[in-house]
């Protein structure tokens, strides 16, 4: 995978840097499904049996099993939404 960046290809990186140590962080995944990519952001919950829990801010859990990730990480907290305060 690449991306252009002005007159230069830069390509992108793809990297898991993530384990069952980070149950309870914030975290980014890409996985690959039939349509191409998904992503989800939201607290790692728990990751048993090949399958990572993904709660969303929403409140939704997204189930996502490991042979399907392409990329993840620890992200920090989101910042306040506007008003929240």
């Amino acid at each position: 995978m690449a991306e252009t960046e002005g007159a230069k290809l830069v390509a992108a990186r793809l990297v898991i840097s993530i384990t069952s140590a980070d149950i309870g962080s914030r975290i980014t995944t890409r996985r690959r499904d039939s349509g191409g990519f998904r992503d989800a952001v939201g607290v790692l919950e728990s990751w048993d049996a090949g399958v990572l829990r993904v709660r969303k801010r929403d409140g939704t859990i997204v189930e996502i099993p490991e042979e399907s990730l392409v990329a993840a990480k620890v992200v920090p907290a989101a910042p306040p939404r506007p008003g929240a305060m």
